[in-house]
């Protein structure tokens, strides 16, 4: 269980980074050929990149993908694991808490924090529309 959450890390590593590049509109990135050249040429390489890429190839928009990423159990053994006993996982386990976000677990925390900023600060809140 401990390669998963080692998994676990790797992709959100993977996912964060592409999503720094995607943001980079500016730049106008390919970033198929980035996972690609990074398949060959980098200390990055693996089969995860190597997947990467080729679903990058097909389409880098992602658009018909939700944005929902289910987690199986092992991560969550990891994490227990690394608390029991006393070893410190803070990628892995905060690879496993972005899973969680992702499946809306965060939504209520947000709405507070929101409100909380509106409360001290006046800050605007984004509301839906009703």
């Amino acid at each position: 269980m401990v390669h998963n959450g080692i998994e676990y890390g790797m992709m959100q590593a993977y996912a964060e980074g592409f999503a720094l590049l995607k943001a980079r509109d500016d730049f106008g990135l390919d970033l198929a050929e980035i996972a690609e050249t990074w398949r060959h040429g980098s200390v990055v390489r693996s089969w995860l990149l190597d997947l990467t890429a080729n679903f990058l190839a097909e389409d880098q928009g992602l658009a018909n993908i939700e944005p929902f990423v289910a987690d199986s159990g092992e991560g969550r053994w990891t994490a227990i694991e690394a608390i029991e006993q006393g070893i410190p996982t803070p990628v892995m386990s905060t690879a496993l808490m972005m899973r969680f976000a992702s499946q809306g677990q965060q939504d209520y925390t947000a709405k507070l924090l929101a409100m909380m900023r509106k409360g001290f600060g006046g800050h605007a809140l984004k509301q839906r529309d009703q």
